[in-house]
């Protein structure tokens, strides 16, 4: 019996007229292979050294999540000089060329953020309870050190690892950036980041860097000790909430400032406290009296008999 052979052309001609199978079907398990492929990709992606370029996009993407919770203070003078005060003082860091932002926004709520990449806010609620320059110069300064210290990319690397490898059904030890993760994936561990807090290492490191930077900066090393009185003071006060929950407790920050710092910055001298400059931002003069108009000063005067 013969058995009839088609032509190889014949049968691919048939099969391009059957209609497309899915690709799932046609390449079996391989799909599932694909999508855990994937999900190893985003675990390698977390553990890579990120570069300048990716810090600052990513510290720009939360930066915006927190001005779009409070937006800028709508007062030129006082972003004025809270930018120029904060770039003098990041020039005093390791990272000056880093593009700085320094602002203040509008929540009576007493805290600071940075963000990585030289974003720096401070919150109305803060600014209102600095008592002269020196203290504003520490808070800005312990936030500065945050951002050259790369806490919050760090603390950003460990939440999107641990997100990774559960996303894998695995477990890895790594170290390394947060690179190739959408913005929504870097802004959703953003907020759980800001609400939670950094390690208190992180808080306790700040605190004496930007001691050292206000210090070189010109100003009074005990600037940011005097902000840490205040805030201990009103803890239980309306607004103090979430710095509470954010960062170790004044008292323990203080006494842990003092012992780093011993006597060892007593000595320095000229250092500011406060300068004419600040205290007339905080009691700017009263605007001058609205002038009446000239028709109204005209029908004012006596008439002559």
């Amino acid at each position: 019996m013969t058995r009839l052979r088609r032509p190889l052309s014949l049968l691919i001609a048939a099969a391009l007229c059957l209609p497309p199978a899915p690709a799932q079907a046609q390449f079996g398990g391989l799909g599932g292979l694909f999508d855990k492929a994937q999900k190893a990709k985003k675990v390698g992606d977390s553990m890579r050294e990120i570069g300048p370029e990716e810090e600052i996009k990513i510290g720009n993407d939360l930066a915006g999540m927190i001005l779009g919770a409070a937006p800028l203070v709508d007062n030129a003078a006082e972003q004025h000089y809270v930018n120029r005060l904060g770039m003098w003082l990041a020039l005093h860091t390791d990272r000056p060329d880093l593009p700085w932002k320094f602002g203040v926004i509008a929540t009576e709520d007493v805290n600071a953020f940075s963000t990585p990449g030289g974003y720096v806010l401070i919150s109305q609620g803060v600014f209102e309870r600095v008592r002269n320059e020196s203290e504003l110069a520490g808070v800005l300064a312990h936030e500065i050190a945050h951002v050259v210290q790369k806490h919050h990319l760090h603390a950003l690397q460990n939440e999107m690892r641990t997100t990774a490898v559960a996303d894998v059904g695995g477990s890895m030890v790594a170290s390394g950036g947060v690179g190739g993760f959408l913005t929504e994936q870097v802004v959703k561990a953003g907020k759980t980041l800001y609400t939670r807090g950094l390690d208190k290492g992180d808080e306790y490191e700040a605190d004496r860097m930007g001691v050292v930077i206000a210090a070189r900066a010109g100003y009074s090393p005990y600037g940011l000790v005097g902000v840490l009185q205040t805030l201990s003071a009103q803890q239980d006060q309306k607004g103090m909430a979430l710095m509470m929950k954010t960062h170790p407790n004044p008292t323990d920050r203080m006494d842990r400032l003092g012992k780093a710092m011993g006597t060892r910055l007593d000595a320095l001298t000229p250092v500011a406290d406060d300068l004419p400059s600040f205290v007339a931002l905080r009691n700017p003069p009263p605007p001058p009296a609205a002038k009446a108009p000239a028709k109204a000063r005209a029908k004012a005067k006596p008439r002559r008999k």
